[in-house]
This record gives structure tokens, sequence and C-alpha cells, in this order.
């Protein structure tokens, strides 16, 4: 079992996602570069992704964007200079490119995932990550995800 720099009560206070659907274990390490988490929820009959009995490896695009905002939640908080703690900025996964899926399902796998995001840049309100989701040192999903902080949630009336 891996030593955990943030467990997964901690990111599930500080993503939007709760529950069943807060999909990491852990966070293993970070900078401000990168974040590697780890993630077992792939295996669980209960997966809110789950279709058809089945987790498809597209989901592992859901497993690095929330990994991608635990690691803007880090650097909010690595940058504040108080201690009170407050949200990170909110985000929305604009596009998704130069996806490539080595695999078709990752309910299959038995092995705990390991979810990599790697800030490849950033100004404003724009941020662009590249992405890698493997198990066992097995590549299984790969891509790059550009994300909108702050924009205006679909209706909430600003516009």
């Amino acid at each position: 079992m891996p030593e955990w720099i943030r467990d997964r009560a901690w990111i599930a206070a500080r993503i939007p996602h709760h529950g069943s659907m807060c999909l990491l274990d852990g966070v293993v390490a970070w900078d401000a570069a990168s974040i590697r988490c780890t993630a077992a929820s792939h295996t669980h009959t209960d997966n809110p992704l789950r279709a058809q009995d089945r987790l498809s490896a597209v989901c592992g695009i859901e497993y690095a964007a929330q990994a991608m905002a635990v690691h803007g939640a880090l650097l909010a908080e690595a940058m504040q200079e108080d201690a009170a703690r407050q949200r990170p900025r909110v985000g929305y996964l604009a596009s998704v490119r130069k996806l490539v899926l080595q695999v078709e399902r990752l309910d299959d796998i038995a092995a705990p995932l390991e979810i990599t995001a790697e800030r490849v840049s950033g100004e404003g309100a724009t941020v662009l990550y590249a992405f890698a989701v493997s198990a066992d040192g097995r590549p299984l999903l790969s891509g790059r995800a550009a994300v909108i902080l702050d924009a205006a949630a679909p209706g909430d009336g600003a516009g």
C-alpha cells in the first residue's frame, strides 16, 4: 500500500465529487508541475461510471480530471499565506486531445491505477495538462486535457 501524502477524505473535501463519484484514493506525490495519484475504485462494482457492468477505458479521463482538480487544490493551499482553507477555483474540462487508449476497459485490471497529470501550461483561466493512467507499469491511456477555470456553470444565470 502506498504512503499517501493526502488521502481520500482530504481529496473528497476539495473536489466537487462526493461518495462513490470521488474516484481517487490518495495522492502519492506532487509538486508545482505534476501530481501522481492512486485509485482502486475501477474494480468496485458500484463505480458510478460503469455501464452494462463494465468500466470503459475512456472513463480514465475522469480519473485524470480528478487528479488535475486535486493538483489545483494543492497548489491553491500551498499559495495561501494564512491557515484558512478555501475551495480552489472551479474548473471544467473543456477538451481532450491526443487520447490514446491502450485497453478497452479498466474494470478487469486488478492492480491499482496510477494516475499522473503534468501541467504543461496555464495562463489566466486556462490550464493544459498531459495525463496518463497506468497499472503495474502498464500504460492504459494517455492524452492532454484543457481545463477552463472559473467558467460560469451551465444554468447559473451568468452569461
